[in-house]
């Protein structure tokens, strides 16, 4: 299974429109790859692109990482792995259970946008 996230130099993860990198875990091969994203500071639809184009079989988002429109491009595409892991060594750590965790689809909160009523 080829797995994307996306992270920060410190290998944090990071929503899709602040991370300046994005990282392809390849079980089978056993390496992670890392790419610069060209998409860095645009928008979290121009990351999720670029991510597409990687052609993964999973993607480890948490709540706010994604928005209504990266996930209606991706959905049918990637399978989601919700995580509470901040960082890339917590992710490669618990991998294993993560992938149990996969979907198809996610609950609304996890990708709509969020609204601060004042």
């Amino acid at each position: 299974m080829n797995i994307a996230a996306t992270v920060d130099e410190d290998l944090n993860l990071k929503p899709l429109d602040e991370a300046p990198y994005i990282v392809l875990i390849k079980e089978d091969e056993r390496v992670i790859e890392r790419y610069e994203n060209p998409a860095y500071g645009m928008s979290k639809e121009a990351t999720m692109h670029v991510i597409l184009q990687l052609q993964p079989d999973a993607i480890i988002v948490k709540p706010g990482f994604l928005c209504p429109g990266s996930y209606m491009m991706s959905v049918g595409q990637v399978k989601y792995i919700v995580t509470k892991e901040n960082n890339l060594k917590e992710v490669i750590e618990n991998l294993e259970e993560l992938k149990g965790r996969a979907t198809e689809e996610l609950e609304e909160e996890v990708y709509a946008e969020e609204h601060h009523m004042e």
